[in-house]
């Protein structure tokens, strides 16, 4: 499948960060990207450089954080040969591997000191001088950078160069975190859902069913797009039904009632579709259903409602699969089927 680098949303406080940084691409000056992980920072920084006057110049990405401290200087910078141990020959660093572009860092805050002092000079002189060299070259490099972390109390607490910061900072796109992106989940899920179902060839498209909407609603997106697209993309492949509406959806792929009793959730908050409480038995537990407490009329009506939306949750996380259903609610075989018959759910 393609990477993914469209932007998908129609929540105003997305569209007004990717607004943001549509105006400022047109200005050669450096913009800085705040965002929760998986909130899109890359896709930003191509968006500025495509809308930019360098954008048929090369867009050179360097994750700080993947590179030990040692070896980040002579990455963005080169070396000579002999520079180093294990410095055989000349390398070309990224900030002249993107002269005449763009240079995407990301995971800026991870920046060693020394790397901080020799990035400064480059910003403010347009000038970068290779590991071993004495002989500084001009570059023509426009920088785009991002990161989660807090900068200007890094530094204030004297972790982050302050005047490194003022230069990078000339403009700042601050992504919204998902949770807060109004009626884009929904959005996303669909988006997401359709991509999956062509890449598994099925004939139609069959939307998701109120238990999983109501799911997708509810979660809070700690990983925000990146871990909604992985949660979409596994429903899709794991329901693997085109002709009915995907309605289970795993936020914790390592959930199981098998899992060590040392591996602690990675999810904080039960979700619907899940069993998030440890029980004696491996049976499939049905996700918990609110009742709604509010106006409630006629006692008896109220309780009937409330059984006819357990039995249609543990039937959906079940696959439907009546067996599994009764065992998930401690019921007899016969007691379902007579519960299903009760409230019209045999069809």
């Amino acid at each position: 499948m393609e990477r993914e680098n469209q932007f998908v949303g129609e929540s105003g406080a997305f569209l007004d960060a990717v607004e943001k940084a549509s105006r400022a691409a047109t200005l050669d000056r450096p913009v800085l990207v705040i965002g929760e992980r998986g909130t899109g920072k890359e896709l930003i920084a191509e968006r500025l450089h495509r809308l930019s006057m360098r954008w048929d110049g090369p867009l050179v990405t360097l994750n700080c954080a993947a590179m030990p401290e040692t070896l980040i200087e002579a990455e963005l910078f080169g070396h000579e040969a002999g520079a180093f141990t294990g410095a055989t020959k000349n390398r070309v660093g990224r900030f002249e591997e993107a002269d005449g572009g763009t240079l995407f860092l990301d995971e800026l805050g991870t920046l060693s000191s020394a790397a901080q002092e020799r990035l400064l000079r480059a910003v403010e002189y347009g000038e970068i001088t290779r590991i071993g060299s004495s002989r500084p070259q001009k570059v023509d490099v426009r920088i785009v950078a991002a990161t989660n972390a807090d900068l200007p109390k890094m530094a204030d607490e004297g972790k982050f160069r302050a005047d490194l910061l003022d230069r990078l900072s000339f403009e700042v796109v601050t992504l919204p975190p998902l949770r807060y992106r109004e009626g884009d989940v929904p959005v996303l899920a669909d988006y997401f859902g359709r991509r999956m179902a062509a890449e598994l060839e099925w004939e139609q498209w069959p939307g998701f069913g109120q238990l999983a909407s109501e799911a997708l609603a509810r979660h809070q997106w700690p990983g925000n797009v990146r871990e909604l697209r992985n949660v979409i993309e596994r429903a899709v492949y794991q329901w693997g039904d085109y002709t009915r509406a995907v309605d289970h959806i795993v936020f914790d792929p390592f959930e199981s009632p098998w899992k060590p009793k040392e591996m602690p959730s990675r999810q904080s908050q039960p979700v619907e579709t899940q069993n998030t409480t440890e029980k004696a038995a491996p049976a499939l537990a049905a996700p918990p259903v609110e009742p709604e407490f509010t106006a409630v009329d006629d006692m008896k009506e109220a309780v009937e409602a409330f059984e006819k939306r357990i039995l249609e949750a543990a039937l959906a996380k079940s696959r439907y699969n009546q067996r599994q259903t009764a065992k998930a609610l401690n019921l007899t075989y016969d007691q379902l089927r007579h519960s299903l018959k009760r409230h019209d759910l045999l069809g």
